[in-house]
Formats: C-alpha cells, structure tokens, sequence
C-alpha cells in the first residue's frame, strides 16, 4: 500500500486490569474511526509495570499465547478490521516466561510474535527476573499491510536489531516501550535521558530508511516496594519518517491518542538518495559478533 494511516496509543495505566483493557478498547475503536489501518499499543499494556521489584507471585499475570488477552485482542482487531500490534506477558511454560508482542491481521487472525531479545536489569527495571531472552530472531511479521519490524523497548538501543529487521525486509520498525525517569534526576538528566532514547531511533529510520514508531507509555506508577519514588514514564510517544523526520510526537505527561498517515514510498525514493544498504561493507564486520574486541 502506498499510504497507512497509523494509530499509536499512550496510555496511563491503573492497578485495575480490567479498566486498562476497557481503555485500550476505547482507545483503538477511536483510532479505527478515525481511518487508523495499524495500531501499535505500549509494551506491557495490560497492567502496571510491574518490573519495579522482583516479586514471584508476579509470574500469575503472566498468560498462555494464545490465551485469554490474545483472544480479547484478536476480537477487537477483527471488529474494527485494523493490524494491531500487541504487547504481552507470555508465559511458555512452568517456570519460563517472555516478553512478546503479538500482531493481529484485520481478521483477527495472529498474523506473528516477536519475543523481546535484549532484556535490561537496572534498578526499578528488573526484566531479567521475569523475562527470558527472545528465542525467535529478528523476523519481521508479514501482515496484510506489509511487513512489520516488531522490537520491544530495550531493543531500541540496539542498531544491530533494527538493521536485522530492515535486511530480512521489514517495512517499518516498531516499538511498545515503557521507560521513564526515576524522581531523583535532576532536569537536565531528565532532558538527557529523553533526548537520548528518540535520537537513537531516529537514527534507525535514517540509518535503515524506514518509518519507526514508537510508542511509550505515560504517567506515575509508585515503587511497590517502596525503595524508591517510582517512575514517571515520559510519554513522548512518536512516529518519524525514512529520514528521521517526525510525523507525530505525543506529549509526555498525559495519555494520548494520535493518527498519522505514512507515505510508504518515501522509504524507496530515500534509499536511492541515500543507498546505505548498497554502501555496507559486510566483508568487514566480522567483529560485530564478537562482545568486544581486545
């Protein structure tokens, strides 16, 4: 397709599932009224972010793929016949648990999963406790809309995952997110911060001359443990270009809403200004598999 329209969600999230869930179905019945043709919801949507503390009983929000939220989402994929990609606690089995986006087609079909590679274990973000490493690869989805370059939130840090995506065909990357600050930052770390996160995946659009969305989740979610003030995730949820350019930008202290049309042509008209791919030296990068080079 030559143009989609784009519906990205950002969402604050309560400690009630189920008035999360009825908020996503709100939020993504609006989007398809207003012509979105591919919705991308936040990493972990369903519930609050609950890898602040490592806490075992934790793993009973963990569900099957399929299960009980990939039929939810199948549903509401189907009735408002748009792609949607989902973002979920999945667990494998006994004792093995994923963080894995799972994308429906417009019939409600799954059209693919991607389980998160690169797993962060940093105070107030411990995924490694909860998360085993993605298994599946870098393998883009093929939808009815094209091919899909599902990552997850710390993957956005990671060039080696979103240039996988694009060699393997990928029409444009995406991220569910959830990173915030830590009350103690001063402003300026703050700003830091912030500035870091969207110049990275701006950089992958240029680098890779595809369309990224990325979409972040917003609001305060308390420390249950109570070691430190929480986190304030900042939104700033956004969707640029083949050249890095912003189509949207959301705010960073409510959720939000947003349709965007993408020009999926701009992607071959920029790679032949800038043919990158063409340029890849891949007869030297062999160190690239290596952890470093001493």
């Amino acid at each position: 397709m030559k143009k989609i329209k784009v519906g990205i969600i950002q969402q604050s999230n309560t400690a009630d599932i189920r008035v999360n869930l009825m908020n996503l179905a709100k939020s993504i019945e609006a989007c398809a009224v207003h012509g979105a043709q591919l919705i991308v919801l936040q990493e972990l949507h369903n519930s609050l972010y609950f890898c602040q503390t490592e806490n075992t009983n934790l793993f009973d929000l963990a569900e099957p793929i399929p299960g009980p939220s990939t039929g939810f989402y199948s549903e509401l994929a189907a009735a408002n016949k748009v792609v949607l990609v989902t973002s979920l606690f999945e667990k494998r089995a006994p004792g093995l648990y994923h963080n894995t986006a799972v994308v429906f087609d417009r019939d409600g079909s799954i059209a693919g999963k991607y389980r998160k590679m690169h797993i962060p274990d940093d105070p107030a973000y411990y995924e490694k406790f909860y998360f085993t490493p993605g298994d599946i690869g870098f393998e883009p989805i093929q939808t009815s809309l094209g091919k899909l370059g599902v990552l997850v939130c710390w993957d956005q840090w990671y060039p080696e995952a979103a240039r996988l995506m694009a060699l393997k065909g990928a029409e444009l990357l995406i991220y569910p997110t959830a990173i915030g600050w830590e009350s103690s930052d001063t402003d300026d770390e703050k700003a830091r911060q912030l500035n870091a996160w969207i110049i990275s995946q701006r950089a992958h659009a240029v680098a890779n001359g595809l369309p990224v969305i990325s979409v972040n989740r917003v609001g305060h979610e308390p420390d249950p443990s109570g070691q430190t003030n929480g986190i304030l995730f900042w939104g700033n949820s956004f969707v640029t270009g083949p050249q890095g350019e912003f189509l949207a930008q959301a705010g960073n202290d409510h959720p939000e809403n947003i349709v965007v049309e993408i020009d999926m042509e701009r992607s071959e008209n920029v790679r032949r200004w800038w043919p990158f791919l063409r340029d890849r030296r891949i007869d030297e990068y062999e160190g690239l598999t290596k952890r470093f080079l001493d």
